[in-house]
């Protein structure tokens, strides 16, 4: 135990060490600054909380389905929502649909008894992969009834290996463990957890909610402008390489592409090679004339989930890299879909490639081969489409399970 109490104090150190130099560091530090003063004076010490904890982004979309029914369906208590990394919090720290939004404080065990006797939680749900040692620790001595939801163990995670032991008791101060899938629920049957249920993914709710509440976008509209429209997400530089040479041989398609990061010199490429011309989305206005303009760059964030409802098609970024960013916003609408070949670890990925409604590509000649029997047969188009969204669709109910479940009381 103090191995993990050393490392997240050398942690700390450091993040405070570089701050000066790096933006996220910069904001991970400064937003812990007085986090326990500024928390005394806003929760409500009467409240009956619920606490909700993500790492990032991606974890709060997988949470907000959750967060959503608890506001609608149980208005007595009040929702806490943590985040750990300065990526989710500064994007989301104004979202109205819960009363508290805090950074989560480092997890020693003083910081863990601070934080509880403030946010006094009578519920504690953590998201995916978050588990704090110290703070379960101290959930678990106070008898908070804490669970984890839409969580994937795999067989070669430190659960299982000869040294897991501290996190593996770790794992008793859950209620209830909502996995994945019954790969999960089996491994922890192995370690003697019984109190597993296989809910699924609450991602695959979350999609549905935004399919259904997609915006109509006039720019959008106007530069389709009837046409057929391919839309690629979260795009990075090896992507981008390829959907420049897929354009250019492309000239009757439109596209859209809304990088994953708003890089100057990327940005600059594709207005540079591609041929049929390109306008970014932060300069049109109500007045802009689109012609015959082949490529609208989307320099903005926060839109991307409805623009996928324009499209006949989508790209999947960051394949090339560490892995794809989420292939589920646009198979909700229905979407034939194409990513790079780092896209082993994330199940939806790989149930799409299976089902042959999404296909990995290593380089253009196997995006060429993708893309050109789905544009010249739009039975082959409409047919891909189906299997998508009806694989999502099936997935939908994870929420409904979690939410019964938690307040089965």
């Amino acid at each position: 135990m103090w191995i993990y109490n050393f490392g997240l104090m050398c942690y700390g150190w450091a993040i405070r060490l570089v701050a000066s130099k790096y933006r996220k560091a910069k904001l991970w530090s400064e937003g812990r600054k007085g986090l326990f003063e500024r928390m005394a004076e806003a929760v409500d010490p009467a409240a009956r909380i619920v606490w909700v904890h993500v790492a990032s982004l991606g974890e709060f979309e997988q949470g907000r389905p959750i967060i959503e029914r608890i506001r609608s369906e149980y208005p007595q208590y009040r929702i806490l929502l943590t985040f750990f990394s300065p990526s989710g919090y500064e994007i989301r720290k104004n979202y109205k649909g819960v009363d508290y939004i805090f950074y989560l404080p480092l997890d020693t065990p003083r910081n863990a008894r601070r934080f509880l006797d403030i946010v006094h939680p009578e519920i504690a749900i953590f998201v995916k992969y978050e588990f704090w040692i110290n703070m379960l620790a101290e959930l678990r001595r106070r008898s908070v009834r804490t669970y984890i939801v839409s969580a994937i163990f795999r067989r070669n995670s430190i659960f299982f290996r000869s040294y897991g032991s501290m996190w593996r008791q770790a794992l008793e101060s859950f209620e209830v463990l909502f996995v994945q899938n019954e790969e999960s629920k089996k491994l922890l049957a192995e370690l003697g957890f019984d109190n597993v249920i296989v809910a699924g993914d609450t991602r695959f709710d979350r999609v549905a909610q935004i399919a259904a509440a997609a915006k109509r976008i006039d720019t959008v509209d106007r530069f389709r402008s009837g046409g057929r429209l391919l839309v690629a997400g979260s795009t990075w530089g090896p992507d981008e390489e390829l959907l420049i040479r897929l354009m250019n041989d492309n000239p009757d398609v439109k596209f859209v592409v809304a990088p994953h990061e708003m890089d100057e010199a990327r940005i600059g490429r594709l207005i540079a090679e591609v041929r049929g011309g390109a306008v970014r989305y932060t300069q049109c206005t109500p007045e802009t004339d689109f012609g015959t303009t082949q490529l609208l760059i989307l320099d903005t964030v926060g839109m991307l989930s409805s623009v996928y409802g324009y499209a006949d098609w989508a790209y999947i970024g960051g394949g090339f890299g560490v892995g794809i960013h989420n292939t589920l916003e646009a198979a909700t609408f229905g979407l034939p879909i194409a990513f790079g070949p780092n896209y082993a670890k994330f199940k939806e990925a790989r149930d799409l490639v299976m089902l042959e409604a999404a296909r990995s590509v290593c380089d253009y000649e196997a995006l060429r081969n993708w893309f050109a029997p789905l544009r010249d047969d739009e039975d082959f188009r409409a047919r891909t489409a189906r299997i998508a969204k009806d694989y999502t669709t099936r997935h939908q109910g994870a929420t409904n399970i979690i939410v019964k479940t938690v307040f089965r009381h």
